[in-house]
Parts: C-alpha cells; structure tokens; sequence
C-alpha cells in the first residue's frame, strides 16, 4: 500500500513507494492511535505486520516489519487498535477467530472464539471495555474482550448486519445493513438489549455497503455508500426519535474505501469538524473532504470542539489485560 503526506493529494505517481512486505492481497490497514508513524496490516497471507513509516515518510519501497505476527491459520481480514491501551491490537481472521495480541511481547495473548462464520467488523466503546462484531453466520454481538464472554447477541434476520459502530459511550451501536427487500437500512441498537433494534431506517434502494463513521464530540454519524459518491450525515440524539438528518454530500465519482483524519490533524481555524480522504480507484486518486461548520468569527470556536481522547494512551497492555478501564 503506499503511503503519502497529508498534504499531498491527487493521482499517485505510477512509482510511487509502497510498503510491499506482505506475500497476498493487503485487507486492511490502521494507524496506531498513539503513534503517529506506525501502522498495522494484515493479509491473505495470513499475517499481521506492524510497520514504521520513517519520518518524512517513503523515500524508497519498505518491505521490512518491525513485527510479523502468525496466529490465524487462513487469511486475516481485520485489524483494529484498542483505543485507550497502548500496543494491544485486535485481528480477526478467516478462521472465525479474533485474536488479542500483545505487541510488547509479540505475541497473542487472548483468542476470541464465538463466531460461527467470517467476522465483518469489529467496534469498539469508548473505554475499550466492550467489543461489538458483525458476522456472516447474520448476527451482532458485544463481547467482553479480556473473558471473550458474548454478552448481547442479536439474529439480524430482518436486517441483515454488514457494519457496526459503537456510538461513543452512549451505550448504543448503530448498523448498517440490508432489508428484507434488499434496500440500504441503518439500526440502532441498545448495547444491553439486542432483542430489537431502537429504530431501524431505509436509506435507499442502491446496492453496496454502508460505511458508518460516527464523531463522538460532535454526536455526528456519517454513512458514506461504497461505489456511490454519496456520503450522508445526520445528528444522534439521546431521546426518540435518535437520528435527525442534516444533509448529504453528493458527488460523481465513486468511493473505494475512505480513511479519516483523526481529530489532531483537523484545521480548527476553518472549523473543520471531519475530513475524509476518498480513494476513486477508476482515477487512481485520493481525494480529501472536508466537513465545515460555517461561522463567521475569526476566534476559536469551543462548542464544536469539546474534549477529545488525546494521544497519550490511559493504560499499559498488562494493566488493560489485568481488568483496568480508563
């Protein structure tokens, strides 16, 4: 995967440099929350890899890992960082497993085993105490990570699960799915009750995923389609009826994936509040977009900036795996 600066947009140059250590396709990829230069990979090769991206970044293509991790036996569709504890990753692979490894030591340190099919997404709380998982066997579940004890589990027969999101730490989750009638469908859920979805709501009747991305400070939920140009926003309220629409980003060329900005990096004197970066694989381009909040005053605007989780990480791997949340 190559990797640029931030500043940099546009077509990539066809020799570009990449990280290119992995032997199969690249399934996903994340930053590390509490370091700026350090990504985790995972692959069809079966491994996940930790890489190091030299300041400045890429003068010449990476191949070496700082880590290469093997504890999945078929390939490795998702990784995600714990987002309060310093070098705990979570990987979830085509065996079914998700697996908890401890990158102080290299090595796997819990294995998630309650999945029946291949898991779709993982999200988790805001403390990092709760994990939510999609699968294909069609069910969401919140799991307790350290025990990988199900908690909740709900059949999504109705609402086939694609995606999930924690919604901060307001104790509900959001999915992205599709209905019965096969049209696009957004529900809400109460972490501790999965029996029935708060609401559920069509979206539109175009195929290809949703994908969430929600803003804690700002209670803002974007649903970005995949292969459309669409990218809709609502507000998440505490009471009935949760989700007010605002307005939707429209454009022609179609989404790939899409990365985000975290909140650091934002441009607070232009109130800017969420930036993606759209990948349209048909131009080989990357393309920024930035979401706005049109004021006036010259002065930085606190309301729409609240308290963020900062970059130093809340807990060691061995106090988050002895039971600790902060």
């Amino acid at each position: 995967f190559p990797l640029f600066v931030a500043s940099q947009t546009g077509r990539i140059e066809p020799n570009y440099p990449k990280v290119c250590g992995h032997q199969g396709n690249v399934l996903d990829i994340k930053w590390n929350p509490f370091i700026e230069t350090v990504i985790a990979s995972c692959s069809e090769d079966t491994s996940v890899r930790i890489w190091e991206i030299p300041e400045g970044g890429l003068k010449r293509n990476m191949t070496e890992a700082v880590l290469e991790l093997y504890g999945h036996s078929r390939r490795v569709g998702l990784v995600e960082w714990h987002p309060t504890t310093n070098n705990i990753l979570f990987s979830a692979g085509y065996d079914y497993k998700v697996l908890i490894w401890n990158l102080d030591i290299g090595e796997p340190v819990k294995m998630i085993d309650c999945h029946a099919d291949v898991i779709l997404c993982m999200s988790f709380n805001a403390d990092g105490s709760l994990l939510a998982t999609t699968c294909k066997d069609k069910r969401l579940r919140v799991v307790e990570p350290r025990s990988g004890r199900v908690l909740q589990e709900a059949s999504c027969k109705n609402h086939r699960v694609n995606r999930v999101v924690f919604l901060g730490s307001t104790k509900r989750l959001l999915t992205t799915g599709v209905s019965r009638w096969n049209t696009r469908q957004i529900a809400l859920w109460d972490q501790e009750d999965l029996s029935m979805p708060l609401i559920e709501e069509e979206i539109d009747g175009l195929s290809g995923l949703l994908f969430p991305f929600y803003d804690a400070d700002t209670h803002m939920l974007y649903l970005a389609g995949k292969g459309d140009g669409n990218i809709r926003y609502y507000e998440i309220g505490s009471e009935k009826p949760y989700l007010s629409y605002l307005m939707e980003f429209r454009s022609p060329a179609p989404q790939k994936g899409l990365g985000v900005m975290p909140k650091h990096g934002l441009d607070v004197s232009a109130c800017e509040v969420f930036r993606f970066y759209k990948l349209v694989t048909l131009k080989g381009l990357i393309e920024p977009i930035s979401m706005i909040v049109p004021r006036r005053s010259e002065t930085y605007q606190e309301d729409i900036y609240p308290m963020t989780p900062g970059t130093e990480p809340a807990l060691t791997p061995d106090e988050w795996l002895s039971g600790m949340n902060r």
